[in-house]
């Protein structure tokens, strides 16, 4: 897969760890930044991931902040953008096979480096179902577009 990654500053530190874990497990993976610590905003890296993502540069994105709350709201508001925000693995397999999830997003205050590649192990390796799932999800992208601009 080839995967799109961003942060803020306090996901900073735990980026490259999962860089490196992703590519260890034969995923290409391009960071979005930001490249320091300085105080930035989760918004912008969680929209750039995503418009990434959803114009079909990516096979997916990662994402992380303090909690991934907030990068994966931001995330969500591109069109075509389902973004989970897991704190455990079972979740994150789950959100890709029952609902197409295109995003992972997780916090870096909230996991610890093992845990957060157990997330992204889980996620990279699920498999849409499709079937009952694949109606739900179409159920998703039909709300998605009553309410574009």
């Amino acid at each position: 897969m080839k995967l799109a990654i961003g942060s803020d500053h306090v996901g900073i530190e735990l980026k490259p760890t999962i860089i490196e874990y992703v590519q260890l497990l034969g995923h290409e993976v391009e960071d979005f930044g930001p490249f320091s610590d300085e105080r930035t905003d989760y918004p912008i890296y969680g929209k750039k991931v995503a418009e990434e993502v959803a114009a079909g540069h990516f096979d997916g994105g990662i994402l992380i902040c303090g909690t991934g709350v907030g990068i994966s709201i931001s995330a969500n508001k591109v069109d075509g953008i389902r973004a989970v925000v897991c704190s455990e693995p079972y979740s994150a397999k789950l959100s890709k096979e029952h609902n197409n999830t295109n995003i992972v997003a997780f916090g870096s205050r909230v996991v610890g480096s093992e845990l957060a590649k157990m997330i992204v192990k889980e996620w990279l390796e699920a498999e849409f179902e499709g079937g009952r799932h694949g109606k739900r999800v179409e159920m998703i992208a039909d709300i998605e577009m009553e309410y574009s601009r």
